[in-house]
């Protein structure tokens, strides 16, 4: 038995059964232990795919759209303007950011500074390894508490979705939500039902809907992404806040058919149902509700400027690109790597969330 599976057993086994929130946190993030604490390969010899995985065109791409909405920010070249990146991974989209910037908009790159939020050790020296080359340009905060004021552009890629959530089931003979929580039977984890661990009111499932959902309809909660982002929101005084993940909103959820929620495991490129074997082997991973997020930080003062998908957005940048008077060369593997990042089959069904202050 794993260090990690006899840790969360024992915690059951002191405190009682845990909701799942709980029980995907320490799958995810226990320290040393979790899936995203130990290192690990993103692409073709990991568990799944990113954007970054593509190619580095995902990042010129941003690096332009980043220099368009810092501009005016940086006018007459006073005061300090940032990219901040949320959870950098390897550091590979940081890096390819800011060569694009480097490159095609020096006077930009000279005057930005780059910060990492990033909480694990671990992913900290993978990306001090891979970012050192662009020395003090880029500094490392563990959380919100130490980050100062942002003026310039916040955003995350892939990192709402990998937030524990709450899996809620609806009980249609009580007309009423129960929580999905996670047990030890003596062998190994099971699921049980219990009382909600928060208010009901975080469950943007329309009330009006309720009587009509199938019994044992499941809904996720992501309350942990909602808080972030709306600290995230509290620290940026002018710019623009981005994700970048896939998921829905309530409505598309809803008319989709799904009755037993989004959350998945994957291992070596292959979905999984059983959220509960291979526990810190495997990635667990929910569908974000964007939905709740906008609202969280329409909450902080935020204002909405668009829902887009990945390929939407990405299409409008690579428009402007075409036109600029540097034109697009049209390198057989940039135009490849454009392709797979707006395929509606593939990454371009991604979702992108821009707010901004």
């Amino acid at each position: 038995m794993s260090d990690l599976r006899i840790r969360i057993r024992d915690e059951i086994l002191r405190d009682g059964p845990i909701p799942f929130a709980r029980f995907m946190n320490l799958c995810l993030y226990a320290e040393k232990l979790g899936y995203y604490e130990t290192p690990r390969e993103i692409g073709k010899a990991g568990d799944f795919y990113t954007s970054v995985s593509v190619g580095s065109f995902f990042g010129q791409l941003l690096a332009r759209q980043f220099a368009e909405w810092l501009q005016p920010l940086d006018k007459n070249g006073a005061g300090a303007i940032q990219i901040v990146e949320a959870a950098a991974h390897d550091g590979r989209l940081s890096a390819d950011i800011l060569e694009a910037l480097q490159s095609a908009r020096p006077e930009i790159f000279d005057r930005v500074e780059y910060w990492i939020i990033e909480p694990s050790l671990v992913r900290r020296e993978i990306q001090q390894d891979a970012l050192s080359r662009f020395g003090a340009k880029v500094r490392w905060f563990d959380g919100f508490e130490s980050v100062p004021s942002i003026h310039g552009v916040l955003f995350s890629n892939e990192l709402l979705d990998a937030f524990p959530v709450h899996r809620v089931l609806w009980d249609a003979a009580k007309q009423h939500w129960l929580e999905s929580c996670v047990d030890w039977n003596g062998t190994g984890f099971v699921w049980i039902t219990a009382e909600l661990s928060f208010p009901a009111t975080d469950i943007l499932v329309p009330r009006e809907l309720t009587p009509h959902l199938p019994d044992q309809f499941t809904f996720e909660v992501g309350r942990g992404a909602q808080e972030w982002w709306q600290r995230a929101a509290t620290k940026l005084q002018s710019g623009k806040l981005v994700a970048i993940d896939y998921g829905f909103t309530v409505e598309e959820f809803l008319r989709s058919g799904k009755t037993r929620g989004t959350v998945r495991a994957y291992k070596q490129h292959r979905l999984s149902d059983n959220l509960l074997a291979d526990v810190g082997e495997q990635d667990l991973t929910a569908h974000v509700n964007f939905d709740a997020i906008q609202n969280a930080g329409e909450r902080a003062g935020l204002k909405t400027n668009a829902l887009l998908s990945q390929a939407q957005f990405l299409t409008g940048i690579f428009e402007g690109l075409a036109k600029s008077p540097a034109g697009f060369n049209g390198a057989a593997k940039t135009v490849k790597q454009f392709q797979t990042l707006t395929s509606p089959e593939h990454l371009g069904r991604f979702r992108v969330l821009i707010q901004s202050r």
